[in-house]
C-alpha cells in the first residue's frame, strides 16, 4: 500500500514513491508514500486558489468547529499517534505522545481564535469620517515542515493558517510523510471544503520549489536549515510573495556560579542532548563563569553517560537514534572536529551497535571548548553539547550573544540582578531563566533573530499578523 498525496480533497496516487523506514529499526517500514511532481505540487496550488473565495468568506464558526474536530481527534489517539510518530522519527515515546498532545492543543487554540479575529474603530483625525481597521486572510499559504517535529510544526502552521481563512499547500519533509498524512486524513474528515487544504509529499527541490516559485501562492512558512532558508526566501520575495522562515539555533545557557548545580546541570543536559539533540532550540552552548564550571562539567558528564539510548518505543530508552545515516555522519564529521580543534570529548560521541540495527549515537559533552571553534559556532542537530568557560557575567553574556543564530537563549542564577539584565541584553528572539532553552508554549509568539528566523512570529495571536492582510477603510456617512 502507498498512502497517498491529498489534492482538492481527493486521495491522489504520484509518479513516485519514498520507503519511510524506523530509524530504531531498519528492518521495520513504517510505509510508502507518494512523491509528487512539479505538476502535481501545481495541480494542488490551483485547488487551493479555487477554493479560495469560498473558504474566505465562510463562518467562522465553521472554521472553528473543523478546527476543534482535528484537535479533539489528535488528543484522543495521541497514544496510537505518539508510537507512530516515535516509529518515523526517532523521538522517545512519551516525547513522542507529548507532540501528538501538542499539536491536538494547538488546533484547539486556533479553533477559538478563528471566533476572534476582531478589527478596530478609530476616530478619525478629520470630523465626521470613521476608519475601520480588517484584517483579511492573505490568500493561498505553502506550508514547508521539518522532519523533528513531524507533526507539532505542520500544526501550528495549518491552524491558524485555516483558522484566519486561507487555503492550504503543505509539503512537509521527505524523511517524516508519516506524521502528515496521519493529519491530513483528520483534516479530510473534518467538514472542510474540498481544496482547502492539500498535502503533497516529496521532493524539496520539485515541490518545495514549485512553492517558493508559484505566483499564485500569496505566502510561505518555512522551517529548515539557513542555507535552503535562504534559497526558499530569495525566491518567495523576489516575486513579490510574504515569507516566514525559522532556521535553527545554537542557543547558549549561561551558568553562573551562584546557580543551583542540580537545577544548572538539569537544564543543560534536557536542553541540549535529550531529543538526541534534534531540537532547534537547544542549549548546545553551555558557558560557565570560573566558580562553577568544573563542577558543572563534570556532573553534566557524569548525567550523560547515565543516559540510556535505545530503541524509541522501549520504556528504558531516555534517547532514541539520530534521524537517518546523513544526520549520523554530520554527528560524526563534527565529533571529529571538535578532537582536531583541541576540545575534550568528555563521554560519548561514538556510534553504538544495539540489538536492534539502527541510527543510535552516545550522546556527547565537549569540554576545553571556545567560541571561535566551529563546533561550537555551527549548529550540528545532533546529541552533542560543548562547555565554555567564562570570566565573569558580562564575558558570559559576550559570549552568548557572539553568534549568528539567536532563536533561544537561558541563563542559570539565584540573582534577579543578572536575571533581569540577561533579559534585556541577550540578543535571541526567546529567553529562558533557570530553564532549558528547549521547550516553548504554544499561545505565545515563538521566533528568533539574527540568521535564526526572518518576517513575524510564529504561536499565537502573533500568527494572525503572518496570515492576514490588514485593511484601513475609511467612511463619510452620507445623510
Amino acid at each position: 500500500m502507498t498512502f497517498k498525496n491529498f489534492i482538492d480533497g481527493q486521495w491522489t496516487d504520484a509518479a513516485g514513491q519514498s520507503e519511510n523506514v524506523n530509524p530504531s529499526d531498519l528492518t521495520d517500514i513504517v510505509g510508502h508514500y507518494a512523491s509528487a511532481d512539479v505538476q502535481q505540487a501545481e495541480d494542488a496550488i490551483q485547488a487551493a486558489r479555487a477554493a479560495l473565495p469560498a473558504w474566505r468568506d465562510t463562518s467562522p464558526q465553521l472554521r472553528a468547529d473543523a478546527l476543534d474536530f482535528i484537535g479533539t481527534e489528535l488528543l484522543a489517539r495521541r497514544a496510537e499517534l505518539g508510537k507512530l510518530l516515535s516509529r518515523e522519527e526517532g523521538k522517545i515515546l512519551t516525547e513522542g505522545i507529548g507532540e501528538v498532545t501538542r499539536a491536538g492543543q494547538v488546533f484547539k487554540f486556533y479553533a477559538q481564535e478563528a471566533l476572534r479575529i476582531a478589527g478596530s474603530h478609530i476616530r478619525s483625525v478629520r470630523p465626521g469620517i470613521h476608519v475601520d481597521v480588517r484584517h483579511e486572510p492573505v490568500g493561498v499559504v505553502g506550508l514547508i515542515t521539518p522532519w523533528n517535529f513531524p507533526i507539532a510544526i505542520p500544526a501550528w502552521k495549518t491552524a491558524p493558517a485555516l483558522a484566519y481563512g486561507n487555503t492550504v499547500v503543505l509539503k512537509p519533509a521527505e524523511l517524516t510523510p508519516a506524521m502528515a498524512w496521519a493529519l491530513t486524513d483528520i483534516i479530510s474528515r473534518s467538514g472542510i471544503p474540498s481544496g482547502v487544504f492539500n498535502l503533497v509529499m516529496g521532493s524539496g527541490r520539485k515541490v518545495g520549489g514549485c512553492l517558493s516559485a508559484s505566483p499564485h501562492v500569496d505566502a510561505l512558512s518555512f522551517t529548515g536549515s539557513v542555507a535552503t532558508g535562504r534559497i526558499v526566501r530569495e525566491a518567495v520575495t523576489a516575486r513579490g510573495g510574504r515569507a516566514q522562515q525559522e532556521m535553527g539555533g545554537k542557543s547558549p545557557l549561561v551558568v553562573l556560579d551562584d546557580a543551583d548545580l542540580e537545577n544548572a546541570v538539569s537544564c543543560a543536559i534536557g536542553g541540549s542532548v535529550v531529543s538526541t539533540g534534534q531540537r532547534c532550540t537547544s542549549n548546545t552552548r553551555i558557558i560557565a563563569t570560573p566558580g562553577i564550571h568544573d563542577q558543572l562539567l563534570e556532573a553534566m558528564t557524569t548525567r550523560c553517560r547515565a543516559l540510556r539510548v535505545g530503541h524509541a518505543l522501549e520504556e528504558t530508552s531516555d534517547l532514541g537514534p539520530v534521524v537517518d545515516s546523513r544526520q549520523m555522519e554530520v554527528n560524526q564529521k563534527y565529533i571529529e572536529i571538535a578532537r582536531q580543534e583541541g576540545a575534550e570529548i568528555m563521554c560519548g560521541g561514538e556510534q553504538l551497535e544495539l540489538a536492534h540495527e539502527g541510527h543510535y549515537m552516545a550522546p556527547a559533552v565537549v569540554g576545553r571548548a571556545s567560541n571561535s571553534m566551529r563546533h561550537v559556532r555551527e549548529e550540528i542537530f545532533g546529541p552533542v553539547v560543548s562547555v565554555l568557560k567564562a570570566e565573569d557575567y558580562d564575558h558570559a553574556l559576550a559570549l552568548a550573544n557572539d553568534s549568528d543564530l539567536a532563536l533561544s537563549s537561558g541563563i542559570c542564577t539565584k540573582s534577579l540582578r543578572y536575571a533581569e539584565d540577561f533579559k534585556s541584553r541577550s540578543e535571541a528572539g526567546m529567553v529562558m531563566v533557570n530553564l532549558p532553552t528547549a521547550g516553548v508554549d504554544y499561545h505565545v509568539p515563538f521566533g528568533g533573530r539574527k540568521s535564526s528566523s526572518f518576517g513575524s512570529r510564529e504561536q499565537g495571536t502573533a500568527a494572525r499578523e503572518f496570515f492576514t492582510s490588514s485593511k484601513t477603510c475609511y467612511t463619510l456617512p452620507l445623510s
